[in-house]
């Protein structure tokens, strides 16, 4: 374990969260990454220098299980970034709910919660949540996914208040990122139109984002949001 304050993040194995890891790595920092599993296809495309902890978010023990890990290595943090996420459709059946509010909210609170004691006494650290767009007005067809987003956020606003001054919390609201490969074009199409903007941004806005969250020393229990001028449609 490197003596240099590390940055977590969470679900970092795979899009955004892998890519704002080799980016974190880029800059200078030492990055953990959390995942579930890591198949063979994932492991290869960890990035030099990352730590991979293994953690199944969806039960309490899972999520202790990390916290653990963390707190046998004495590890230093700098800053934790909740990436890890699941999408599942409100027609998946009455655990979708719960499943998503173990990712999306039980593993954040209990993690901010066990690890704040991480963070240097004589240093700031960051907390970043990442939440989604979708909490701004609400979703008829995604009721469950956009609860345990918007749940997210509140736990952001609370331990902002609650660790600071020395840990600054925030919220990160991202939209349309990137498509999946399996997308049709029609889908693409539509999901393109909703934004004033019109782009596909790739995930590198994500990390400009999270940058400016760890840079700015006066912003917390914010959300910011990343949506390409949603709200103007």
């Amino acid at each position: 374990m490197s003596n240099q304050p590390s940055i977590l993040v969470t679900g970092g194995a795979q899009r955004i969260g892998l890519h704002c890891a080799q980016r974190l790595i880029e800059d200078g920092h030492h990055v953990i990454i959390s995942c579930r599993a890591l198949d063979a296809e994932r492991a290869a495309s960890i990035p030099a220098g990352a730590e991979v902890l293994l953690a199944d978010f969806s039960t309490p023990a899972g999520i202790q299980g990390l916290i653990d890990q963390l707190h046998e290595r004495s590890v230093s943090l700098r800053a934790i970034i909740h990436n890890a996420s699941v999408w599942l459709d409100d027609q998946q059946g009455p655990d979708a709910l719960q499943q998503m509010f173990m990712v999306h909210m039980q593993a954040p609170y209990m993690i901010n919660s066990q690890c704040a004691d991480l963070f240097p006494a004589n240093s700031s650290g960051d907390i970043i949540h990442l939440s989604d767009d979708v909490t701004r007005k609400g979703s008829a067809k995604h009721i469950a996914y956009c609860a345990s987003k918007a749940g997210l956020e509140g736990l952001s606003r609370s331990f902002a208040a609650k660790l600071a001054p020395r840990i600054k919390v925030n919220c990160l609201n991202p939209a349309l990122i990137m498509f999946n490969d399996e997308d049709e074009d029609a889908y693409r199409t539509k999901a393109l139109e909703k934004s004033a903007l019109g782009i596909e941004p790739g995930p590198e806005v994500v990390y400009q984002s999270i940058r400016f969250l760890l840079d700015n020393p006066y912003i917390t229990g914010s959300s910011l949001p990343l949506n390409g001028g949603r709200h103007l449609k």
